[in-house]
């Protein structure tokens, strides 16, 4: 079985979710790997579709039976993690995994699955047109948007880390670069 997974990771506002959500249309055999959380939904989220929502009791419990791959205390007992249970149910079905992931996960991702993954960082033309995407958004306080945009800054310093890099500046030729990629590693 082509046990593969895709790895997607970018600082917030750099495009990631439209490219994965591209992907996902493109590919068929692409399947979204639901990442684990203990925050509460948020707006409309559901549990097992955006995320698989736990306490942050019965999450800490999750990691001590060794249900995770992957997980990370993004803030004091905010945890979000990769259950192997899904990973199992998508490599069962005869896919391969897309993950959309935080920069620190996607480099833990590439670390476990070494050859099995390709990493991909995508980033913004530069820390200026990533401030100006999430402004435009107005979805985020004007302090949100200095927090993410410093956090930006920092998680740029990961892009080495990964097999390859996608300067989202045009959104066309990002989607096809991406496809390049998915097509290229899967060898279809």
């Amino acid at each position: 079985m082509n046990k593969k997974v895709i790895i997607f990771s970018a600082p917030s506002g750099a495009g990631k979710s439209t490219v994965v959500g591209h992907l996902l249309k493109t590919f068929p055999y692409l399947e979204f790997s639901i990442s684990a959380t203990s925050r509460a939904p948020r707006g409309t989220e559901r549990d097992g579709v955006e995320y698989y929502f736990f306490s942050e009791e019965r999450f800490r419990s999750l990691i001590a039976e060794n249900a995770f791959i992957e997980y990370e205390e993004v803030y004091p007992g905010s945890f979000y993690g990769t259950l192997r249970s899904e990973v199992e149910r998508i490599w069962d079905k005869g896919h391969i995994i897309l993950f959309d992931i935080d920069v620190k996960g996607g480099v833990n991702l590439k670390r476990i699955f070494g050859d099995q993954a390709m990493s991909v960082f995508i980033k913004p033309p530069s820390v200026e047109e990533l401030r100006r995407r999430l402004e435009s958004r107005g979805t985020d306080s004007p302090e949100a948007i200095d927090r993410r945009v410093a956090k930006a800054a920092e998680e740029l310093r990961y892009e080495p880390m990964f097999d390859r890099i996608l300067e989202n500046d045009r959104l066309d030729k990002t989607l096809a670069e991406a496809e390049e990629i998915v097509s290229s590693f899967v060898g279809k």
